[in-house]
């Protein structure tokens, strides 16, 4: 039975002539390709049909009558994207909040994943169990648990006012205060997993050399630890700022009626207006607004390590 299994696994293998590390890699290609290429097309298809009343609630690109293949294109969802002031707003505000999010969560997380690397190593394990603690609860059940601290009658202002401090409710829920505090505590292990993976490896002898020629701490970490982490920075941010501004469930639960994110514009159109080819259009720009200046962002890199060599 084992011996059973065992070829078929290897069969791939040996039917297309790959190396073991290929077919390894391989997986995961695959994967992104049936679960994120594959999704990605059908929208992209979807976004250049019309719309109409029936399953599916658009019309097909393409029909075959008489012999002859009709191909039909409708651009006005992307051109309507590009004339409304109310989608360009929605992702000017997306972006903001998103790159706002990641700044505030590398100005916690750094010294958060400082601190960790440069902890006793018996209890590095403890302090990274503290940060993805979290992650052992649904994401829905922590936003929840925001809206009973912030509301006016919540344990936030129930605390400041029982000790003084105010004698009105701040107004918190719904709010775009709201709706970074839910961005920083649900997306800051995020950044401080892959800094920490970057500081805690970190040559310390350089340090220490650093400080035998006289540097001050605070030149020695702007001048070396700052810059050895630059590539834990570059990972965080990206792992905080791309799904920040796709984010839905927590301007929709904590952020007010103004806060437009694409998100929120995304469900609208897609389960509100039934409006497939629309919301497709949405997406669709997202992606593009995202994958477009990370594209740049990879050549840079890659060409400026070309010269450095």
């Amino acid at each position: 039975m084992k011996r059973s299994i065992s070829s078929f696994a290897s069969w791939p293998v040996r039917r297309f002539n790959l190396t073991a590390r290929t077919a390894v890699v391989a997986g995961p290609f695959i994967w992104l390709l049936l679960f994120f290429l594959v999704p990605f097309l059908l929208v992209v298809k979807i976004s250049f049909a019309d719309l109409q009343l029936g399953i599916p609630p658009y019309t097909e690109l393409a029909k075959y009558t008489d012999g002859v293949v009709h191909v039909a294109l409708d651009l006005s969802h992307y051109a309507f994207l590009l004339t409304d002031s109310l989608y360009f707003a929605t992702y000017v505000n997306s972006v903001v909040v998103a790159a706002v999010s990641t700044l505030l969560c590398l100005l916690i997380g750094y010294p958060m994943a400082y601190y960790i690397a440069r902890s006793n190593p018996a209890s590095r394990n403890l302090l990274m169990m503290a940060v993805m603690l979290p992650f052992w609860t649904s994401f829905l059940i922590r936003v929840y648990a925001w809206i009973g601290i912030l509301k006016n009658n919540g344990l936030l202002n129930n605390f400041l006012m029982s000790t003084g401090l105010i004698h009105t409710p701040i107004e918190l829920y719904h709010t775009n205060t709201a709706v970074y505090i839910g961005m920083v505590y649900s997306y800051l292990p995020f950044l401080v997993m892959p800094l920490y993976a970057h500081l805690v490896k970190m040559d310390m002898t350089l340090l220490e050399a650093a400080y035998d020629l006289g540097a001050k701490p605070w030149r020695a970490f702007w001048q070396i630890t700052l810059p050895l982490s630059k590539n834990g920075i570059i990972a965080g941010c990206l792992l905080v700022f791309i799904p920040a501004v796709g984010e839905y469930v927590i301007p929709e639960l904590l952020g007010g009626a103004n806060t437009l994110m694409i998100g929120r514009v995304m469900w609208n159109e897609f389960f509100d207006n039934a409006d497939w080819p629309m919301a497709s259009a949405v997406t669709c720009a997202m992606v593009l607004l995202l994958l477009v200046p990370m594209a740049f962002f990879q050549y840079a890199q890659a060409k400026a390590m070309e010269e450095r060599r």
